[in-house]
């Protein structure tokens, strides 16, 4: 397993925390996510044979969110 911090933009409040650790949970191969709001960011546990980073983020954007790099 590795583990990547993704630095997520747009969420105020408890519900976006919660929307953004839906998505990336509902990935295959995704571990865990451990979403803050302050600072916004996903420390997500993944296995990389299974998941990438774009795939992350692209869940992270699907769900009205932003990404930086």
């Amino acid at each position: 397993m590795n583990e990547i911090v993704l630095s997520v933009t747009g969420m105020t409040c408890g519900g976006c925390v919660n929307s953004v650790t839906k998505v990336l949970t509902a990935l295959p191969g995704v571990k865990t996510a451990d979403v803050t709001l302050t600072p916004g960011q996903a420390r997500v546990t993944y296995d990389p044979a299974r998941v990438a980073r774009a795939a992350m983020v692209q869940a992270i954007v699907n769900a009205g969110f932003g990404v930086t790099d």
